[in-house]
């Protein structure tokens, strides 16, 4: 049986209008280059279902299993966790078309867009939920684009039990050196794998780290050089991305991300009540720890609270 996630320290405290209004509880682990642990607090050792924060590692399962992709904009999408703005929707729909289908064959639920400007427009034009906006999309494009390579069937290939979510499973194993704790169903319909926040701290480590070349770090190379492809315009894996040359960053729902640096060391994190406003400046924090600055995480140093339309506090790190 799998051991039951513990939860965590104090990371972040909600300040409105100088009260103390809450505070948001989590774990976070940071290794240095060389993977060992510096810092970190909370139960960083039991599994956790790292959400999103596993598509790097699954897109090079991907790849092994013999998806082929001649443009690396195209590996970045199928990393993603889009927005749902129209560059996204159009690479995914051309993808799709690649292999002779369209949006019904992904399994992945209707939903409209994450990112808050694409959902307004889409709303403003009076239309709904689709399965080619939900910001898994890209990922099932991919799954099913390998399993035309592979040869091996469409239907039913989110089941556990298919052979490409084997291969996935094989790909999260190795990178994080676990094995899988628990398995879950992500709210793509996917499979969603359970492993500590060290594993996946590492296998971030491992794929910037890799050889040039290498499957898993073309992988990051890919997601690095097209970060808007990965989240989106104002997507927080974007900016970090964007304003830390270097940088491989991967958010997961629930308040994951991952995040590394080839030479410096990498960070995980989870906020126990899978509040996202939280998930940044617990990040900056840690990411200071490896003597990590930019004008990004300045920016993400605080969370502004809102009243009125007014900032009327901020969430702020306590770790």
């Amino acid at each position: 049986m799998a051991k039951t996630y513990e939860g965590g320290a104090p990371l972040a405290e909600v300040v409105r209008s100088d009260f103390v209004e809450g505070v948001h509880r989590g774990s976070v682990v940071v290794l240095d280059a060389s993977g060992a642990t510096v810092a970190g607090t909370g139960d960083m050792t039991s599994p956790i279902f790292p959400r999103s924060s596993s598509k790097p590692m699954q897109a090079i399962g991907m790849l092994r299993a013999g998806l082929e992709l001649s443009d690396p904009a195209d590996l970045a999408l199928v990393s993603a966790s889009h927005a749902g703005e129209a560059f996204h929707l159009e690479r995914v729909a051309a993808l799709l078309a690649r292999a002779g289908l369209d949006e019904s064959a992904l399994h992945c639920p209707p939903d409209l867009p994450v990112g808050e400007e694409a959902r307004q427009a889409v709303l403003r034009a009076g239309g709904g939920p689709t399965r080619i906006q939900m910001n898994c999309s890209g990922k099932h494009s991919g799954m099913l684009l390998t399993c035309r390579a592979a040869g091996w069937p469409l239907d039913g290939y989110w089941r556990p039990e298919h052979p490409l979510q084997q291969r996935l499973r094989e790909s999260i194993e190795e990178f994080t050196g676990e094995e899988v704790a628990a398995v879950g169903v992500d709210g793509c319909g996917a499979p969603v794998l359970a492993v500590s926040l060290t594993g996946l701290a590492g296998a971030f480590l491992r794929l910037v780290s890799a050889e040039v070349g290498s499957l898993p770090r073309t992988v990051a190379d890919a997601m690095r050089a097209y970060p808007e492809l990965v989240g989106g315009t104002h997507a927080d894996d974007t900016r970090l991305m964007r304003g830390i040359p270097g940088l491989l960053a991967k958010v997961g729902a629930e308040g994951v991300i991952a995040v590394a640096l080839p030479g410096v060391g990498a960070v995980a994190l989870k906020i126990d009540d899978g509040a996202a406003r939280a998930r940044m400046p617990v990040l900056v924090s840690a990411l200071r720890r490896l003597g990590v600055d930019a004008p990004v995480l300045t920016e993400y140093a605080e969370v502004p609270l809102f009243g009125g339309g007014v900032p009327v506090g901020a969430i702020r790190p306590l770790w």
